[in-house]
């Protein structure tokens, strides 16, 4: 028995904040599936995934790569089947798929001639955005299915309530991934039918993603809200000067929550991430702001502390 081929493509989770939503860039499949750039790694041409990576981003979407570290290694059977797979490859190759965050302080435009756009990864999971409040969809759609699909089983039920903060339990803004898994268990994706070759029930939550892209961009998303915590990586997404407001909305728009304003803020100035540089920002026509610019560590920001996200109330 031959062994099949084996691929190894790399996604690009790449995230901007724009007008206070936290944007992710995709592009467009021939089938018409919105998928996360991909494309595989040229072991000939580029000595190492990171620079591969950079150089069919920019092929692909005109866009130069910043900030971006390792995800997630994604190598599950027909994890490849319908649309992972690479132009040319044998029909039985097996695609492994390394996912890759990368982080941008500027949502440029991309190209006309580029099949990309950015969209707010709220449009995927409009069940993670609680900044004004518990989404009504949990409650009126999710709950009910969920508790349908879990009736009889224990441990289903259990990790439904964890998941989505069920019946009293505490939201977890960084369980994306678990509760985007838990949906598609309970075939309340599109892409649960599209992988089993049924028909479309109808029934939708959130944009669906070509192959398993919408997991690659859930573990995406439940990294960065867990790092920001415990590293400074938010002020990548920031541009060099910026106001207090701003940087609370952007944490804000990462981990869906509404925080805190004074312990957030109280919070920040013991780190020292951050220092005034005199100037005012005006432009918005309020009350001047002062503006403020990251204090980067010259020896890196491994040792950096993340920022305090004190929620404004319990979820």
């Amino acid at each position: 028995m031959s062994q099949p081929t084996l691929l190894i493509g790399l996604s690009a989770v790449m995230v901007a904040i724009a007008d206070g939503e936290p944007h992710v860039l995709v592009t467009q499949r021939p089938s018409g599936e919105e998928a996360l750039p991909f494309g595989p790694f040229d072991p000939v041409n580029h000595r190492t995934f990171d620079l591969s990576l950079r150089g069919w981003v920019l092929e692909q979407t005109g866009f130069e790569l910043g900030y971006v570290e390792q995800l997630y290694t994604f190598g599950d059977k027909n994890r490849d089947t319908p649309e992972a797979t690479v132009v040319g490859a044998p029909a039985d190759a097996r695609v492994i798929s390394v996912g890759y965050l990368a982080l941008t302080p500027e949502e440029r435009p991309v190209a006309a001639k580029f099949e990309a756009r950015w969209r707010s990864w709220y449009q995927y999971f409009p069940w993670e955005d609680h900044r004004a409040g518990r989404p009504a969809l949990i409650d009126a759609e999710i709950a009910p299915r969920l508790k349908t699909w879990a009736a009889g089983n224990d441990r289903r039920l259990q990790r439904a309530r964890t998941a989505f903060g069920l019946d009293g339990a505490r939201w977890a803004e960084n369980q994306v991934l678990e509760r985007y898994e838990l949906l598609y268990e309970a075939g309340l994706v599109a892409e649960c039918a599209r992988d089993a070759g049924l028909p479309d029930a109808g029934f939708r939550l959130g944009l669906s993603m070509a192959s398993d892209h919408r997991r690659i961009l859930a573990t995406g998303a439940a990294r960065l809200r867990g790092k920001i915590k415990y590293r400074p990586v938010v002020f990548e997404l920031m541009p060099e000067r910026f106001t207090l407001s701003e940087l609370q909305r952007a944490t804000e728009a990462i981990l869906g929550l509404q925080l805190h304003t004074q312990n957030f803020r109280r919070a920040l100035e013991k780190t020292g991430l951050v220092t005034g540089t005199g100037q005012m920002e005006t432009s918005t026509g309020g009350r001047p702001a002062e503006l403020f610019t990251y204090c980067r560590d010259p020896a890196g920001s491994f040792s950096a502390p993340g920022l305090a996200t004190p929620r404004k109330s319990a979820d």
